[in-house]
């Protein structure tokens, strides 16, 4: 199994909004991509100086999966929106022991 771990963090002033349309259009790539085994979104709710605002967890079969996940069309799409509304994103994918 291979885990696909996501941090977002949105730009000074994004709305409500974009974050809500954010959290919903990922929300719904399960629906849509067969690869994904698991998948869960949520938003932080300490919100300290080193808080990321939004974290993506997922898990693959294996690194095919993740790499046929990655490139697919509707992936692709939210993708494009998020980077509009961030200043940086960050991941790591890693192997279960």
């Amino acid at each position: 199994m291979l885990t696909h771990i996501v941090f977002f963090k949105f730009n000074p002033g994004t709305s409500k909004t974009d974050i809500q349309h954010t959290e919903d259009a990922l929300l719904k790539l399960p629906s849509v991509i067969n690869e994904i085994e698991d998948f869960r979104v949520g938003r932080d709710i300490i919100r300290s100086e080193r808080s990321y605002d939004l974290a993506l967890v997922s898990s693959f079969a294996d690194l095919e999966a993740l790499q046929r996940y990655q490139v697919h069309s509707e992936h692709q799409k939210v993708v494009a929106y998020i980077k509009t509304i961030t200043s940086s994103i960050v991941a790591v994918d890693f192997l279960e022991q």
